[in-house]
């Protein structure tokens, strides 16, 4: 497969990130979805500090952004984020609002790892203890479980 293809298949796996794709397409071929998806994770982890904050930065706030890719929508609207009640709103939108102020980055949770939006905001309340570090890290793990969700999409349907 050329770059172009390779691209277009996977270049959407990491929110708005191409890059990563691309540094993957450099060390194919991979005999399965797990092993693309380590090659995908060691680009990130090799990538410079600021190259990883653009990742972290390019995902949508839960429940709050108006311009999800199709991945994303998919992915919140399964806990119904699209469908939160005047209550459950205004408590995202304080929780997504204090955690950028204290970290520079929105919130990342891998939402397939929940069975209900309850969940994501306790989870997101807690997360709010971290320091910077932590969270730092915590959200690249976080876009990993998220990833491999997606490939695993790609591959098995």
């Amino acid at each position: 497969m050329d770059l172009a293809a390779w691209l277009a298949r996977f270049g959407a796996v990491f929110e708005h990130s191409p890059w990563v794709a691309e540094g993957a397409w450099r060390e194919r071929p991979y005999a399965s979805a797990e092993e693309l998806h380590r090659a995908m994770m060691r680009v990130v982890e090799s990538a410079p500090m600021e190259r990883r904050l653009a990742l972290v930065r390019a995902h949508p706030e839960l429940a709050g952004s108006a311009s999800l890719t199709v991945d994303s929508t998919s992915e919140q609207g399964r806990l119904g984020l699209d469908r939160l009640s005047k209550s459950e709103l205004e408590t995202m939108q304080r929780l997504n609002q204090a955690y950028r102020e204290k970290f520079g980055f929105p919130c990342i949770v891998a939402l397939r790892l929940h069975a209900n939006r309850d969940s994501v905001m306790r989870e997101m309340e807690r997360r709010l203890g971290n320091n910077a570090d932590t969270e730092l890290a915590t959200a690249l793990e976080q876009i990993g479980h998220i990833t491999r969700g997606r490939l695993e999409k790609i591959f098995h349907g």
